[in-house]
């Protein structure tokens, strides 16, 4: 199986240091974010390659270059331009890359995560489904909360970890390769295709989507530096899971 990292976004939470370096480069304990995901996944005996989708033609070539100086993986790494049309629209480029290859998996790039890899991927073969996704349904708050009655604060609860009452979509899925047919007929409606509410959520009213639950597994969202820094303790757990 094909692994996908989607590292095209523009970081606008990012800014303004994602005005001057993608998102993917944001630095994590000295090497920019990407260099752990792309790691994480050439670990994996279920990847084959490795493809880094992006804008390759701006500030995107920074990602490219980083690979070609200073990394060396067992797993091939493979560096596809997208059209900037939208976490869906872009992945109409990966046609000729995937081959014959049923399925892919497609990692955000700004996810942090140490999810079980070959547990996804089993569990997404027996649900027979067109997608899975991952989804937690536990999130360890960044502020401080308090347990009120009649107006008066009874405990106080600092960063708890708390169950969500929607599961939450993480950026990690495992989708059938027969869906790039849908993006190509899609796009010829609109060019900018949001991956969820476009391509996946019509197939989810039919069933065809898988939740794969990733339990209290570590995850964060890097959107940029500063939120790096505000988690040091928690991104400093995950690297460590992820080697």
């Amino acid at each position: 199986m094909k692994a996908v990292i989607l590292a095209g976004g523009r970081g606008t939470r990012g800014r303004p240091f994602t005005d001057y370096i993608p998102k993917a480069m944001i630095p994590v304990q000295g090497r920019p974010l990407v260099y752990y995901i792309a790691k994480y996944l050439s670990k994996s005996d279920i990847i084959d390659e490795i493809i880094i989708l992006g804008d390759f033609s701006g500030i995107g070539k920074q990602i490219e270059k980083y690979f070609e100086n200073h990394v060396s993986f067992k797993k091939k790494i493979k560096f596809v331009q997208d059209s900037q049309s939208g976490t869906g629209g872009d992945l109409v480029h990966l046609k000729s890359s995937l081959g014959k290859s049923k399925e892919f998996l497609l990692w955000f790039v700004d996810n942090l995560c140490p999810v079980d890899i070959n547990k996804m991927y089993q569990y997404h073969k027996n649900s027979k489904t067109y997608a899975t996704i991952a989804v937690r349904r536990y999130r360890k708050e960044e502020t401080g909360f308090a347990i009120v009655k009649d107006g008066i604060i009874l405990e106080f609860k600092e960063k708890p970890t708390i169950e969500l009452q929607m599961a939450e979509c993480l950026g990690i899925y495992i989708i059938n390769s027969k869906i790039i047919r849908t993006i190509k007929t899609e796009r010829q409606r609109k060019k900018n295709l949001n991956l969820s509410y476009d391509i996946l959520q019509p197939l989810s009213k039919k069933g065809n989507i898988a939740a794969y639950d990733i339990g209290k597994t570590q995850w964060l969202d890097i959107d940029s530096p500063t939120r790096v820094e505000r988690n040091k303790e928690l991104v400093n757990s995950i690297i460590k899971k992820l080697d």
